[in-house]
């Protein structure tokens, strides 16, 4: 009989229950963090007073949002480009990290997610208000990290 071995390389100890099994990488959860994050700093953009100088603005609009947004669109790239193992992943990280499921219903949050899974899961993940959050928080609740991830990324 072979026992799974645990991401640390350990053999699990009796009684401990193993980690949740991601179908996504650690790698794509993190890109994603990182460009929800982006996102989630955007603001509603600022109609700029007609009189001011545009190198006055300091450069807002990088943190405003328009329709156009490169911030929003490599965001849903990342989604989109996601199978639908790993998309499930994801909005059941999202909902475990807002706090509608906890680690140890894992199962349930992914079954979930799979039934109302189509193929417009990037509006609705996006349509998330600090999505960052909730992914990070969700990660963490499952004993992952992306502080490799941001090492010298960001």
């Amino acid at each position: 009989m072979m026992v799974p071995r645990e991401k640390e390389g350990r053999l699990p100890v009796a009684g401990e229950k193993a980690e949740p099994e991601l179908s996504i990488s650690r790698e794509k959860v993190c890109y994603i963090i990182t460009r929800a994050r982006e996102f989630d700093a955007k603001v509603e953009p600022v109609e700029p007073d007609p009189g001011s100088n545009p190198a006055d603005s300091g450069e807002r609009e990088v943190l405003e949002d328009y329709a156009d947004d490169p911030t929003l669109a490599e965001l849903r790239a990342a989604i989109d480009g996601l199978n639908d193992d790993e998309v499930v992943d994801l909005i059941a990280l999202a909902w475990i990290g807002r706090g509608d499921f906890t680690k140890g219903e894992w199962q349930e949050a992914r079954a979930l997610a799979w039934e109302r899974h189509r193929h417009s899961s990037a509006p609705y993940l996006v349509g998330m208000p600090t999505l960052g959050d909730y992914l990070e928080e969700g990660f963490a609740e499952l004993g992952y990290s992306c502080a490799d991830f941001e090492t010298g990324r960001l």
